[in-house]
């Protein structure tokens, strides 16, 4: 068997991804939902020693996990990546504790990780790095990021942009057809 070799030209560069054209409005309630049938499908997956949020967008889907599954020992990680809707590369702010590192022989076996979203997974590569052996959960997903997670509720296209109902108010939205998408 034959095996091909790449050529060196340098680094490989991940795909850029659509631009997002799709709004995906999201409410408190539907949200809630979600963060909820995460939980479910987490049950079966746990028992899970602690938690690791990333910040910002893990916080809320992390407090009804919790809740609902009953874990105290909960952490976070604060990783920028967007400015507004633009991303950036991914840095780490502020790690875990090293107490959570140390959880599962430093390799996160019995920990849980929650985020909001998984996009094109540049943030849950950088987390899975510090913690690879952890359970990573996230309420939605897009098909780039998909496969660095191990439970989602929903996944939508990669071009869709989803609104959080802490990111947004209540306003006025005109019909698809006559917004031009």
């Amino acid at each position: 068997m034959a095996t091909k070799s790449r050529p060196k030209t340098g680094p490989t560069i991940a795909p850029e991804p659509e631009q997002p054209r799709k709004p995906f409005p999201v409410s408190w309630d539907q949200f809630h939902r979600d963060a909820r049938a995460l939980a479910w499908r987490l049950a079966e997956a746990g028992p899970f020693d602690a938690m690791v949020c990333i910040t910002r967008g893990g916080l809320v889907p992390a407090a009804i996990v919790a809740r609902e599954l009953g874990i105290r020992t909960i952490e976070t990680i604060c990783v920028s990546s967007y400015d507004h809707t633009k991303q950036n590369d991914a840095r780490v702010i502020k790690t875990v504790a090293a107490e959570i590192a140390a959880v599962g022989g430093g390799r996160g076996k019995g920990v849980l990780i929650v985020d909001d979203l998984v996009d094109t997974g540049q943030t849950a590569r950088l987390v899975r790095r510090l913690l690879p052996d952890a359970h990573f959960a996230t309420v939605y997903a897009k098909p780039m990021g998909r496969p660095m997670v191990d439970t989602f509720v929903t996944e939508v296209s990669q071009d869709t942009w989803i609104f959080f109902p802490w990111d947004t108010g209540l306003t006025f939205q005109p019909p698809i057809r006559e917004a031009g998408l």
